[in-house]
């Protein structure tokens, strides 16, 4: 009999919201969060490599893809986003797939699969339930428009594919709203794991009456 896989949590929200520092919560609070991009990164020195030559000539250097050039091939044009897509979002998948066998292997209640697009990309239906992360407008473009070399335009193609905020909280299970502060959002997470712990046990208990 294979381990029970854990509660599958996605987290999600749109950039400058505060998801990595949501992310950063669940790990200190023992969660393990599997993070979609840095398994991009890591897949563009390892598996990802050949394929993504193969459909993008000349965007790998030193045997790693090179992140700005394959960005330059690809922003603003759908089609060479959607061939990327399709190498490398099979690819993520299997390592989140690794990571959740590793995490029932190791007994976990909980893991977070911290994906960005969750709803573009249709991952919804990978999880048990979404948290998003969300903050003011105003404090978005803040948080986004101080980041090095960021620009108005980039902000703007960014957004351009993404959900909206309020569309993204209108589907979610749970909300956050990040800009009450480290402390209120840690206090809420706690909170959140200890329901979540909860419902777990009484669904195990649930499975345990009907076998």
């Amino acid at each position: 009999m294979s381990p029970r896989l854990p509660f599958r949590l996605g987290l999600t929200g749109s950039i400058g919201m505060g998801k990595s520092t949501t992310a950063q919560i669940f790990r200190d609070l023992g969660v393990p969060v599997h993070d979609a991009d840095a398994a991009v990164h890591a897949l563009y020195g390892a598996e990802g490599v050949a394929p993504v030559a193969a459909a993008f000539p000349g965007v790998v250097v030193d045997r790693r893809v090179d992140r700005a050039l394959l960005g330059a091939r690809v922003f603003g044009d759908d089609a060479a986003m959607k061939r990327l897509e399709a190498i490398v979002h099979p690819l993520v998948r299997a390592r989140e797939k690794a990571f959740l066998d590793q995490a029932a292997a190791a007994g976990e209640p909980i893991a977070v699969l911290d994906i960005p697009l969750l709803y573009e990309t249709g991952a919804q239906g990978r999880v048990d339930a979404v948290l998003v992360v969300t903050a003011p407008e105003a404090v978005q473009r803040a948080r986004v428009m101080a980041r090095p070399g960021m620009s108005e335009k980039t902000f703007a193609a960014i957004l351009g594919r993404q959900m909206p905020d309020a569309e993204k909280r209108r589907r979610a299970d749970f909300v956050l709203d990040t800009s009450l502060g480290l402390d209120p959002a840690r206090a809420a997470m706690a909170e959140l794991l200890q329901q979540l712990r909860a419902r777990r046990g009484a669904d195990a208990e649930q499975g345990d009456g009907d076998a």
